[in-house]
């Protein structure tokens, strides 16, 4: 694609830019702790599909924009935004159908007893309200939270994500948050799959009696359904109905963070919860939701929602506005009617088992993890030891990119692969991802 071709597809009159002078601009203009992936950044202008294109019209196979969740510039979710942004956008104190019909579509996806939605702009919106939630409910303060965790960057979840405050920059652990060992049957202390999920799940007491002992009860246990920052972790059989029950005992509420995993990404069920047996007490999501549109939402018990009726009203600007409802109904139809909760079984299975046969090929690999289309290879360096690989990891997300396939690392180590993709990932995609990754590996 010639420049002149390229300076023509920008919208607004803006003009295009070379990679040097965004990045320049960049420093100079914007917040200097906005990161940028890979050694040489991309400058991505279009999308489609499971795709990316760059300024030369070249396409990137996307396999970690789980924000994106039925693909890229989705015709049916674009018409929707566009069809409502052309007749009314406004706010939630007058009355419209979309919020109404979205709250009713979304519940209708839930167990009982969780029924009553509130419409945020973000993920970390929607965790940040369901601690007031957990907090006017209970009355009481105490959070409890997986290590290596994130649920968002408002100051109060920052300060419930290990993966923020014990990093680079974090201020460390506050008083009214315990940290509960991640159940991790890999790398974790307890690695029997039969036996691990209780014996994980039996490590919140210590935490509940530590936050007692500093003056806090517990008034919620926040996890994700699937650990995502955490390395792409499907929690062992038992963990959740184990915890849920300690921290129940305790006086406490239990969520289910699905920011990351939500709307049938796990193949098996819709919700990644379902997998557990469980039903939590509040429910958060955001990402996939609008399908790259900003909206979030907490679905809650009516006894939970009752006990946040205080006097003082619940208002967002855009929450449950009338464009981002239209979008976000767009996005269940298009699962629904494409099916992509199947097909997120189906080419999951299919990256498993070529993911594992790789395994069996290169020692690198010493383990594959996930469910649907939420899938983690973790990197090594020796087998046996199971000694994490961040270098290596680094160099194969480099040398994919490199052949158009574009990777992500996550884990406490950061040597796991991140697959996420757009949940209309096809079979195709999955063979060709599989046949760049395994060029990749023998190359060493």
């Amino acid at each position: 694609m010639s420049d002149r071709a390229v300076a023509e597809t920008v919208l607004g009159g803006v003009p295009a830019r070379g990679n040097a002078e965004l990045l320049d601009l960049r420093k100079r203009y914007l917040n200097p702790t906005l990161s940028v992936s890979y050694r040489e950044p991309l400058k991505i202008v279009r999308g489609e599909g499971v795709w990316l294109y760059d300024q030369h019209g070249e396409a990137y196979l996307d396999m970690v924009n789980n924000v994106c969740h039925v693909g890229h510039c989705h015709p049916r979710v674009v018409a929707a935004g566009q069809a409502q942004m052309a007749r009314l956008n406004t706010n939630t104190r007058y009355l419209h159908d979309n919020i109404v019909e979205y709250a009713m579509r979304l519940v209708a996806t839930l167990p009982a007893p969780l029924s009553v939605v509130f419409l945020t702009n973000s993920g970390t919106e929607a965790n940040d309200l369901a601690l007031r939630l957990a907090r006017a409910h209970t009355r009481k303060r105490g959070v409890l939270v997986l290590d290596h965790a994130y649920h968002g960057h408002s100051p109060s979840m920052v300060e419930l994500s290990p993966y923020k405050f014990n990093g680079k920059g974090g201020e460390g652990q506050v008083a009214h948050v315990g940290v509960v060992g991640m159940p991790d049957v890999y790398q974790g202390a307890f690695r029997d799959p039969a036996a691990a999920g209780r014996r994980y799940a039996d490590l919140l007491p210590a935490e509940i009696a530590g936050l007692r002992e500093r003056g806090f009860d517990p008034a919620v246990f926040y996890c994700e359904s699937l650990l995502g920052c955490g390395g792409q972790i499907v929690l062992p059989d038992g963990y959740l109905s184990g915890a849920y029950a300690i921290v129940r005992a305790a006086g406490g509420l239990c969520l289910a963070d699905e920011v990351q995993v939500g709307f049938g990404r796990a193949g098996d069920h819709f919700w990644a919860f379902e997998r557990q047996g469980v039903v939590p007490d509040i429910l958060t999501v955001g990402k996939p939701i609008g399908n790259g549109h900003p909206i979030g939402a907490v679905v809650t018990t009516p006894e939970i929602a009752a006990s946040f009726v205080t006097g003082m009203e619940y208002f967002n600007t855009f929450g449950g506005n009338p464009v981002s409802c239209a979008i976000a109904l767009a996005v269940l139809d298009v699962i629904q009617e494409e099916r992509l909760q199947d097909n997120a079984q189906a080419v999951g299975n299919l990256l498993m088992d070529g993911l594992r046969d790789l395994q069996r090929r290169h020692a690198c690999i010493g383990d594959v993890r996930g469910c649907g289309l939420f899938i983690g290879a973790e990197l090594v360096s020796d087998t046996a030891a199971r000694t994490p690989d961040r270098a290596k990891a680094s160099q194969v997300v480099e040398a994919m990119k490199a052949r158009h396939v574009l990777l992500s690392t996550e884990g406490p180590a950061d040597n796991v692969l991140k697959i996420k993709p757009p949940v209309v990932f096809s079979q195709r995609d999955a063979a060709e991802f599989l046949e760049k990754l395994d060029a990749v590996l023998h190359e060493g």
